[in-house]
């Protein structure tokens, strides 16, 4: 699957949406029938378009009251030292996001805790000491304004409709 069509757009759309939609919902919604639309799906997750379905769950109701944004400054940054401070953050549950950044530091964490004592430990027990951590800068969200995981598709549908 290289190009997308519009109603592979509108799928992605609608999954993104509510990823529990059956089959027959889904195809309603995008103008085909269930066959066409189940086939058109499992391509979508074939070729990585889709990577995966999950429940989105909120953090405030499980306890994590706490999310802050923590810029990681390396010591070093070199490719293998790099590497293991990646593995390193990666393996942390607490980090539920880790971006490369320009400007200054390495990496830009999204962190989740119960409260700020809670995050207070992880970051001076566990975040200091990683491997190549030079320095740690912190953020906390004193609210959220958007949080969202659905992505924009309009440019997409503009395409479909251009190659049509």
């Amino acid at each position: 699957m290289k190009t997308l069509d519009k109603f592979d757009v509108l799928i992605l759309k609608e999954l993104q949406a509510d990823g529990r939609l059956t089959n027959a919902e889904l195809a309603a919604r995008v103008g085909l029938s269930a066959a066409p639309c189940w086939r058109r799906v499992r391509a979508l997750e074939e070729s990585g378009f889709i990577k995966g379905y999950r429940a989105e769950i909120d953090r405030h109701k499980i306890g994590l009251g706490v999310l802050a944004f923590v810029r990681l400054d390396a010591e070093r940054n070199r490719g293998d030292v790099t590497r293991e401070l990646e593995e390193a953050i990666k393996k942390l549950p607490q980090v539920v996001s880790c971006h490369y950044i320009s400007g200054t530091g390495t990496f830009e964490l999204q962190v989740v805790a119960q409260d700020l004592d809670n995050f207070s430990n992880f970051a001076l027990k566990q975040l200091i000491n990683l491997p190549n951590v030079k320095d740690l800068h912190t953020s906390f969200s004193l609210g959220e304004v958007k949080a969202s995981s659905e992505l924009p598709l309009g440019h997409l549908m503009n395409k479909a409709k251009a190659s049509n």
